[in-house]
Protein backbone atom coordinates (compact mmCIF):
# COMPACT_ATOMS: atom_id res chain seq x y z
CA UNK A 1 0.00 0.00 0.00
CA UNK A 2 1.12 3.41 -1.16
CA UNK A 3 1.93 5.35 2.24
CA UNK A 4 2.02 8.88 0.11
CA UNK A 5 -1.64 8.12 -1.48
CA UNK A 6 -4.57 9.70 0.89
CA UNK A 7 -7.20 7.32 1.86
CA UNK A 8 -10.91 8.36 1.42
CA UNK A 9 -13.29 6.14 4.14
CA UNK A 10 -16.83 5.44 2.62
CA UNK A 11 -19.82 5.14 4.96
CA UNK A 12 -22.67 3.49 3.41
CA UNK A 13 -25.22 0.45 3.73
CA UNK A 14 -24.46 -3.50 3.21
CA UNK A 15 -28.09 -3.62 1.68
CA UNK A 16 -27.59 -2.60 -2.03
CA UNK A 17 -27.27 -5.13 -4.25
CA UNK A 18 -25.14 -5.69 -7.84
CA UNK A 19 -28.48 -3.91 -9.73
CA UNK A 20 -29.23 -1.36 -7.88
CA UNK A 21 -29.13 2.32 -8.43
CA UNK A 22 -27.49 2.55 -5.13
CA UNK A 23 -24.80 0.02 -6.10
CA UNK A 24 -24.40 1.53 -9.38
CA UNK A 25 -23.56 4.76 -7.66
CA UNK A 26 -21.21 3.41 -4.98
CA UNK A 27 -19.18 1.56 -7.52
CA UNK A 28 -18.77 4.54 -10.19
CA UNK A 29 -17.76 6.54 -6.90
CA UNK A 30 -15.11 3.56 -5.81
CA UNK A 31 -13.79 3.39 -9.50
CA UNK A 32 -13.76 7.28 -9.92
CA UNK A 33 -11.35 8.00 -6.41
CA UNK A 34 -9.03 4.96 -7.46
CA UNK A 35 -8.19 6.67 -10.85
CA UNK A 36 -8.01 10.25 -8.87
CA UNK A 37 -5.32 8.27 -6.83
CA UNK A 38 -6.77 7.81 -3.40
CA UNK A 39 -7.28 4.01 -1.31
CA UNK A 40 -10.47 3.41 -0.68
CA UNK A 41 -11.36 1.96 2.60
CA UNK A 42 -14.89 0.62 4.14
CA UNK A 43 -16.22 -1.75 6.35
CA UNK A 44 -15.09 -4.65 4.30
CA UNK A 45 -18.57 -6.31 3.58
CA UNK A 46 -21.13 -6.10 1.06
CA UNK A 47 -23.50 -3.52 -0.60
CA UNK A 48 -22.15 -0.28 -0.83
CA UNK A 49 -18.58 -1.29 0.70
CA UNK A 50 -18.13 -3.77 -1.99
CA UNK A 51 -19.19 -1.53 -4.76
CA UNK A 52 -17.04 1.00 -3.71
CA UNK A 53 -14.12 -1.45 -3.55
CA UNK A 54 -14.92 -3.43 -6.58
CA UNK A 55 -15.24 -0.12 -8.34
CA UNK A 56 -11.93 0.91 -7.08
CA UNK A 57 -10.32 -2.65 -8.08
CA UNK A 58 -11.35 -2.80 -11.57
CA UNK A 59 -9.75 1.01 -12.03
CA UNK A 60 -6.78 -0.72 -10.49
CA UNK A 61 -7.04 1.03 -7.00
CA UNK A 62 -5.92 -0.24 -3.64
CA UNK A 63 -8.58 -1.17 -1.08
CA UNK A 64 -8.64 -1.61 3.10
CA UNK A 65 -11.86 -3.59 4.47
CA UNK A 66 -11.94 -3.34 7.84
CA UNK A 67 -13.90 -6.16 9.34
CA UNK A 68 -15.26 -7.08 12.73
CA UNK A 69 -15.69 -10.60 14.51
CA UNK A 70 -18.95 -10.07 16.16
CA UNK A 71 -20.23 -10.32 12.58
CA UNK A 72 -20.80 -13.70 10.91
CA UNK A 73 -20.13 -12.47 7.24
CA UNK A 74 -17.45 -12.67 4.41
CA UNK A 75 -15.36 -10.33 3.81
CA UNK A 76 -15.86 -9.01 0.32
CA UNK A 77 -13.34 -10.06 -2.47
CA UNK A 78 -12.39 -6.88 -3.59
CA UNK A 79 -10.46 -6.09 -0.38
CA UNK A 80 -6.40 -6.10 -1.07
CA UNK A 81 -6.13 -5.69 2.94
CA UNK A 82 -9.01 -6.57 5.76
CA UNK A 83 -8.24 -5.38 9.16
CA UNK A 84 -10.04 -7.17 11.72
CA UNK A 85 -11.05 -5.75 14.92
CA UNK A 86 -12.69 -7.31 17.81
CA UNK A 87 -15.11 -5.67 18.65
CA UNK A 88 -17.94 -2.65 16.67
CA UNK A 89 -16.14 -0.10 18.70
CA UNK A 90 -12.54 -1.09 17.55
CA UNK A 91 -13.70 -1.08 14.05
CA UNK A 92 -15.39 2.38 14.57
CA UNK A 93 -12.63 3.85 15.35
CA UNK A 94 -10.63 2.38 12.65
CA UNK A 95 -12.81 3.30 10.24
CA UNK A 96 -12.10 6.89 11.13
CA UNK A 97 -8.33 6.91 12.10
CA UNK A 98 -7.60 5.28 8.70
CA UNK A 99 -9.64 8.01 6.56
CA UNK A 100 -8.05 11.10 5.26
CA UNK A 101 -11.25 11.73 4.17
CA UNK A 102 -14.87 10.81 4.41
CA UNK A 103 -17.73 9.73 2.01
CA UNK A 104 -21.21 9.09 3.16
CA UNK A 105 -23.59 7.49 1.29
CA UNK A 106 -27.11 6.37 1.99
CA UNK A 107 -27.38 4.00 4.43
CA UNK A 108 -29.38 3.14 7.67
CA UNK A 109 -28.72 3.02 11.79
CA UNK A 110 -24.80 2.29 11.09
CA UNK A 111 -24.27 4.66 8.50
CA UNK A 112 -25.63 7.18 11.02
CA UNK A 113 -23.37 6.05 13.41
CA UNK A 114 -20.53 6.49 11.33
CA UNK A 115 -21.27 9.95 10.00
CA UNK A 116 -22.23 10.82 13.56
CA UNK A 117 -18.90 9.86 15.00
CA UNK A 118 -16.62 11.58 12.71
CA UNK A 119 -18.77 15.03 12.76
CA UNK A 120 -18.77 14.99 16.91
CA UNK A 121 -15.31 13.83 16.91
CA UNK A 122 -14.43 16.99 14.62
CA UNK A 123 -16.87 19.54 16.48
CA UNK A 124 -14.94 18.52 19.69
CA UNK A 125 -11.53 18.69 18.21
CA UNK A 126 -11.12 14.83 19.14
CA UNK A 127 -9.63 15.02 15.62
CA UNK A 128 -8.11 17.44 12.95
CA UNK A 129 -10.71 18.58 10.22
CA UNK A 130 -10.48 16.33 7.48
CA UNK A 131 -12.91 16.68 4.47
CA UNK A 132 -16.26 15.16 5.19
CA UNK A 133 -18.73 14.70 1.86
CA UNK A 134 -22.15 13.76 1.78
CA UNK A 135 -23.46 12.52 -1.66
CA UNK A 136 -26.97 13.15 -3.32
CA UNK A 137 -29.70 14.28 -1.03
CA UNK A 138 -30.26 11.27 1.58
CA UNK A 139 -28.59 13.18 4.39
CA UNK A 140 -29.62 16.79 3.27
CA UNK A 141 -32.40 16.67 6.28
CA UNK A 142 -30.33 15.44 8.79
CA UNK A 143 -27.80 18.27 8.21
CA UNK A 144 -30.70 21.33 7.68
CA UNK A 145 -32.09 19.72 11.09
CA UNK A 146 -29.18 20.44 12.99
CA UNK A 147 -27.74 23.52 11.24
CA UNK A 148 -31.53 25.17 12.12
CA UNK A 149 -31.92 23.18 15.94
CA UNK A 150 -28.31 23.35 17.16
CA UNK A 151 -28.21 27.09 17.13
CA UNK A 152 -30.02 27.20 21.07
CA UNK A 153 -26.36 25.64 22.05
CA UNK A 154 -23.96 28.04 20.19
CA UNK A 155 -23.43 25.83 17.39
CA UNK A 156 -23.93 27.61 14.55
CA UNK A 157 -21.02 26.07 12.73
CA UNK A 158 -21.68 22.59 13.37
CA UNK A 159 -21.94 21.49 9.88
CA UNK A 160 -19.51 23.86 8.38
CA UNK A 161 -16.84 21.31 7.25
CA UNK A 162 -19.60 19.12 5.96
CA UNK A 163 -19.80 19.49 2.04
CA UNK A 164 -22.56 18.18 0.28
CA UNK A 165 -21.85 16.74 -3.39
CA UNK A 166 -24.90 16.35 -6.04
CA UNK A 167 -23.04 13.30 -7.37
CA UNK A 168 -19.94 10.92 -7.62
CA UNK A 169 -18.47 13.48 -9.94
CA UNK A 170 -18.70 16.57 -7.70
CA UNK A 171 -17.64 14.03 -4.54
CA UNK A 172 -14.26 13.89 -6.48
CA UNK A 173 -13.69 17.35 -7.21
CA UNK A 174 -14.74 18.23 -3.41
CA UNK A 175 -11.92 16.12 -2.17
CA UNK A 176 -9.79 17.27 -4.66
CA UNK A 177 -9.70 20.67 -4.44
CA UNK A 178 -10.45 19.70 -0.04
CA UNK A 179 -6.86 17.72 0.09
CA UNK A 180 -4.98 21.02 -1.71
Amino acid sequence: MDQKKKIVTIFGSSKPDEGSKEYRTAYELGKLLAQAGYVICNGGYGGIMEATSRGAKEANGETIGITVETFSRIPNKYNDRVIHEKNLIARLLKLVETGDGFVILPGSTGTLLEFALVWEFMNKSQMQIKPVIVVGEFWKPVIETLQTELVFEGLENVTSFIKQAVDVDNCVNLLRSSFK
